[in-house]
């Protein structure tokens, strides 16, 4: 236990096969490049919260393959590397709960392969992109609660994802109108996203039906009133092809009967 020692580094002197580590509430310094806590390889659980750590390196943790839960909360952190997490494939826990993150950057997701916990409570986060969304499908348990998300369409993403979670008390810091409601409960109408066709809220399924039958079976009045003159000149053209046909039939037949007839030998008498 090195909590609150206002530690710059973690101590050389610890032994090199601990596999819990409480360096929470001190002053580490994480280094621009290269890794932390080189010498414990065998971590299993390590809590760093409570530092200052504005910004994570890339490939930061990338010594503790064997680590399980990684404690990050309340350290300031504003933005994520996208390989901040690299070589962290056996990571269980992330808490990342009271920092000032505004957007999460897809990537750093990836190499968490086996993340079940992901605490992302009390941060910045006004919204989630759908490839996020979609990642964190793959995590049973993601906490977003807190966060002042801004419920207009772009969050229908989110809605749907958090409905399908079932998940509670994650609420809308803006608009005014919304503020305070749970993303979940909303409605695509609520989020102000344009439907192609409304109904309103009352109105049954077999109501529904017929009126988009109705819609799709019947012509608009001002193109089909147009189209009558057309049919009724195509009718008349058939009509009179028909007749001219006849006529020339009939007239190769009486010619025919009048050949033959003047060919035909007097009776002798």
């Amino acid at each position: 236990d090195c909590n609150g020692k206002s530690l710059l580094h973690a101590p050389s002197s610890l032994p090199r096969n601990i596999t819990n580590l409480d360096l929470s509430f001190n002053s580490l310094v994480v280094p621009p490049h290269g890794t932390l806590l080189m010498s414990f390889p065998s971590l299993h659980s390590l809590n760093l919260s409570s530092n200052a750590l504005p910004a994570l390196s890339p490939a930061v943790f990338s010594n503790l393959g064997a680590l399980r839960l990684l404690d990050l909360s309340s350290c300031s952190i504003a933005y994520l590397h996208r390989d901040a997490f690299k070589g962290l494939g056996n990571l269980h826990t992330l808490l990342l709960r009271n920092n000032s993150l505004q957007e999460l950057e897809v990537p750093f997701f990836l190499p968490l392969k086996a993340l079940f916990h992901l605490d992302l409570q009390h941060n910045a986060l006004v919204s989630v992109d759908t490839w996020s969304l979609q990642l964190m499908e793959a995590v049973p348990q993601v906490r977003l609660e807190g966060n002042p998300w801004v419920c207009d369409c772009t969050a229908q993403p989110l809605q749907q994802w958090l409905q399908r979670r079932q998940a509670v008390q994650v609420t809308c810091a803006s608009p005014l109108g919304l503020r305070g409601r749970e993303v979940a409960a909303l409605d695509s109408q609520d989020l102000g996203c344009r439907m192609k066709q409304r109904f309103p809220r009352g109105i049954s399924t077999t109501q529904q039906i017929a009126a988009t039958n109705s819609n799709t079976t019947t012509p608009p009045s001002g193109k089909g009133g147009r189209s009558w003159p057309y049919l009724v000149g195509f009718l008349v053209t058939a009509i009179g092809i028909s007749i001219l046909i006849a006529l020339a039939a009939k007239c190769k037949l009486f010619h025919k009967n009048f050949a033959s007839y003047r060919h035909r030998p007097l009776p002798e008498t």
